[in-house]
């Protein structure tokens, strides 16, 4: 076990903080902790996993100020966290979102809001996380996990295979145990999809719940933050410290007796081995005590991608724009980044172009009647007609899927071999998605979903906990080379 000094030149020895939690993590000192953490990502993520885009150089300052601090201590008092580099800090980190284009930009002038509730709350801001460049908007073909300022992040279950979802490195760093939690950012699919590749919890709340304010945007009406952790406990913690609530209460075993759960199997993969998966999840619902109705139809599910799309293209460049102007530099607005872009093409587009940028660039402002007629279509098709229709028809309190298929090849050539996941339905409407490790195969996490209305955070995470408790299904990383396929699976 290795050591570090304190203040006072004593040695001491470091914790062992791989798959520690937020409770193990707090019989610590915040220094003894992100001391620990950085020793793994010396040894684990430099040349390696490479999910950690910038170490916060002040760190063990602000460690000892939380340890020589005498007041009340907040919930997460001494726990590091790393955060998406696309969420502002009012520090000496960048915030990037991963581009060559915002390195040289002026620093953000305040914290963004989820950032300065985790500091209230005594979190120990670590460093900020690879992700996917532009949180994966930039390119339809991009390679997930690549950003130009960041290089390539892996998958610490097999390194030449993907995170998926733009928190690419978010969900690797907190699977790698180098933070207790780390923050993402979702649009549609980039927390609970790198949460299932890489075998933890992940939290998309409802659209609103937590502030974006200071977050790097693409659509208004989709975006929003949400913890990545190795345990439901520990996220729904790290939620509540960032939204001002108290989940502690839905922590209970039997959570899961009695609830009424609609199984999408329109939203199952065209994998058998996923499908057992799932299989053997709905029968641990059953034997919990829940009401399985088996399946439950979305009418409207075939009908959402075309008008997300166009609502993602104009929100993009009206978005951006704001944020850009609001930031100040020589970036400011989209049509900037696009000419950044092809003037720097070897660093930036080495692999995949900046198509769906300049698609987006092509549209009007947000009152045009194409936005606008789409983004109605999009409320009515997920919300009206689709999650609050099927819940109300069926008294449900969830809808249950698997999450993605397990995790694919990094392939620079042709980008991502993304297969299908579930994420769609609930990303559109704003309403909340969790999702929890359902097992492995040949060693790859999968993970398997609960959703469910607006505001509906609580009621799920006690689904997913008592699930959680019912199968234990995380299992730590092996940093393997590739993927040992296993007879039998």
């Amino acid at each position: 076990m290795a050591s570090c000094s304190g203040p006072d030149g004593q040695q001491s020895r470091l914790p062992d903080v791989e798959e520690a939690t937020i409770a193990d993590l707090s019989k610590n000192t915040a220094r003894a902790n992100g001391a620990a953490y950085l020793a793994r990502y010396s040894a684990v993520d430099k040349n390696r996993v490479n999910s950690i885009i910038e170490i916060n150089p002040d760190w063990e300052r602000i460690a000892n100020q939380l340890d020589s601090s005498s007041g009340k201590k907040g919930p997460l008092h001494g726990i590091p966290i790393l955060l998406k580099d696309n969420i502002d800090t009012a520090d000496a980190m960048r915030t990037t979102a991963g581009s060559l284009a915002l390195v040289d930009a002026p620093k953000p002038k305040a914290d963004a809001a989820i950032v300065a509730r985790l500091r209230e709350a005594g979190a120990l801001i670590l460093g900020k996380t690879n992700l996917s460049e532009w949180a994966n908007i930039r390119s339809n073909r991009s390679t997930s996990g690549w950003s130009a300022r960041g290089g390539q992040t892996r998958n610490p279950y097999a390194l030449d295979r993907s995170t998926s979802g733009s928190s690419s490195g978010s969900g690797a760093a907190a699977a790698a145990s180098l933070c207790a939690v780390a923050i993402g950012t979702e649009t549609d699919g980039s927390i609970v999809s790198p949460s299932s590749l890489c075998g933890l919890v992940g939290i998309k709340p409802t659209v609103g719940l937590l502030s974006g304010q200071g977050i790097i945007p693409i659509s208004h009406t989709q975006d929003t933050a949400g913890p990545m952790a190795r345990t439901v406990r520990d996220a729904a913690l790290v939620l509540g410290a960032m939204a001002g609530k108290d989940y502690s209460s839905a922590f209970q075993v039997e959570a899961l007796r009695g609830a009424r759960i609609g199984v999408c199997r329109q939203m199952f993969l065209r994998n058998p081995m996923v499908t057992s998966l799932a299989e053997a999840a709905i029968d641990v619902l059953r034997k919990a005590g829940a009401e399985v109705i088996d399946p439950v139809e979305i009418a409207t599910l075939e009908r959402i991608d075309r008008a997300e799309f166009q609502v993602l293209m104009y929100e993009l460049k009206a978005d951006m724009g704001a944020y850009l102007e609001s930031r100040g530099g020589p970036m400011r607005s989209l049509a900037d980044l696009i000419r950044f872009n092809e003037q720097n093409a070897r660093r930036e587009m080495p692999y995949f172009g900046q198509e769906t940028f300049l698609r987006a660039q092509e549209k009007g402002d947000l009152n045009s009647t194409e936005y606008k007629e789409a983004l109605a279509a999009c409320r009515r098709l997920s919300r009206d007609e689709g999650i609050d229709a099927v819940m109300n028809q069926h008294q449900l309190d969830a809808l249950f899927a698997p999450t993605d298929s397990p995790a694919f090849p990094i392939d620079w050539l042709n980008g991502d071999h993304f297969t299908g996941g579930s994420s769609t339905l609930a990303a559109v409407a704003g309403y909340p998605h969790i999702t929890v490790p359902g097992g492995l195969v040949h060693g790859l996490p999968v993970g398997v979903s609960f959703m469910g209305r607006a505001n509906s955070e609580e009621r799920l995470i006690g689904l997913a906990y008592a699930y959680e408790q019912r199968t234990k299904h995380r299992r730590k990383p092996r940093y393997l080379s590739t993927v040992e396929f296993q007879q039998g699976q």
